[in-house]
């Protein structure tokens, strides 16, 4: 099959913005990625379009991809919408670079948007939550922050870990979105004042939650029979990951570790012939700290129960041997559901291509992106290379 490659990515600002509306978010993340595309691309050179969001509030929940596919002039291309919670993002770039293996399509865009601030906060537990098991979690009234709580809490209890290792994982990513523009909360913050937030669900508290957001990003990807049309810089799409696991957390084995984060990353190493070892860095679905600390042991990053370990080493700090969530992460970043996958793309080539400003990392090779559905009903992992030196 095809080699894939993304010719280019872009993004709004992640945020609050409640005169803008999903399309003109949209817009703008489409036009951010035509812009970094080298050479000129034409709206006539897309082949299909995927769309990612869970259509928070209800707007559009039907032909929510054509509404904004054609709202930019991509008339009578063929669209999808794909909703996996807030694995959306990645699922879609993900049926993007399968369109393109197939040899249905030389040209993709893989897009993603959400709308989440006009709401009030009662309204948008409703809507987060139907992304979790509903009869034994959402009816009871339970919410997310409930639901990685309780996985916190069994971390925490299995392993030498403490709060305060939660709080390092917002320290660090904080500190990465304050040199991110786009970031929704691009502010540091102190290891004192993450420990001494108020708590939301024992033992999480403020600080160890992500922002809900509105935003968009977009991911342009090009098969290898053209990518010389479009650009000079070689960013291959290296592997691709995705499995599925039981949507409740009731229903699992253990607590601890997302069995389709563990697959999904296995078959993304896998198919681009590398190991952990080999990564330069990584963005991370870290709706919650524990889920970072998580995504570290589930991604091979190191053994279960020593993720505490490479927090407090510095490991995945911008200076270490693997950072982690050089944009801010969902923490700092923002999560705009379906724009939050998309948006680590854009992460990723940024970086890969020199492009990451502050952030920038000394010419990595390898990165690689984990999305995650729910609290792990679904993941989607991708491993980016750059071919060709800078």
């Amino acid at each position: 099959m095809r080699d894939v490659y993304v010719i280019g990515a872009g993004q709004t600002a992640f945020g609050s913005f409640p005169e803008r509306g999903y399309r003109e978010l949209f817009a703008e993340a489409y036009a951010a990625a035509r812009d970094r595309v080298d050479h000129d691309l034409d709206t006539d050179d897309i082949d299909e379009a995927v769309v990612a969001t869970l259509g928070v509030g209800g707007r559009q929940i039907g032909l929510s991809g054509p509404a904004v596919t054609e709202h930019v002039g991509l008339h009578n291309v063929p669209c999808s919408r794909i909703e996996n919670a807030c694995g959306a993002g990645g699922f879609a770039v993900r049926q993007g670079v399968q369109a393109i293996k197939s040899g249905m399509a030389d040209v993709v865009l893989a897009g993603g948007f959400e709308v989440m601030t006009d709401m009030s906060g009662d309204t948008t537990k409703y809507w987060l939550g139907v992304s979790g098991e509903t009869e034994w979690e959402r009816l009871t009234g339970t919410t997310f922050s409930g639901v990685y709580a309780q996985m916190a809490s069994a971390y925490l209890d299995a392993h030498d870990a403490t709060p305060e290792d939660l709080s390092r994982v917002a320290v660090k990513n904080h500190a990465n979105g304050a040199k991110n523009p786009k970031a929704h909360l691009g502010f540091e913050c102190s290891l004192e004042d993450a420990v001494a937030a108020p708590t939301v669900a024992d033992p999480l508290n403020l600080y160890h939650c992500c922002p809900t957001s509105d935003g968009a990003a977009a991911v342009l990807l090009a098969s290898e029979d053209v990518v010389a049309e479009y650009t000079d810089e070689r960013v291959r799409v290296a592997g691709v990951g995705a499995a599925s696991e039981r949507v409740g957390l009731a229903e699992r084995d253990n607590y601890t570790s997302i069995s389709a984060s563990q697959e999904a990353g296995r078959r993304a190493y896998e198919r681009a012939e590398i190991g952990p070892e080999d990564l330069d860095f990584a963005e991370v679905h870290d709706c919650f700290a524990i889920a970072e600390l998580i995504a570290y042991e589930d991604l091979g990053f190191c053994e279960p129960g020593e993720a505490p370990q490479l927090l407090r080493e510095g490991v995945t700090d911008p200076d270490g041997d693997l950072p982690v969530n050089t944009s801010g992460g969902l923490k700092s970043k923002g999560h705009p559901i379906g724009a939050t996958g998309t948006g680590q793309v854009v992460e990723v080539f940024d970086q890969l291509t020199g492009n990451a400003g502050d952030r920038q990392l000394e010419d990595p090779r390898y990165g690689l992106t984990h999305n995650v559905g729910g609290s792990g009903g679904a993941t989607a992992v991708h491993i980016f290379e750059q071919e060709v030196a800078r």
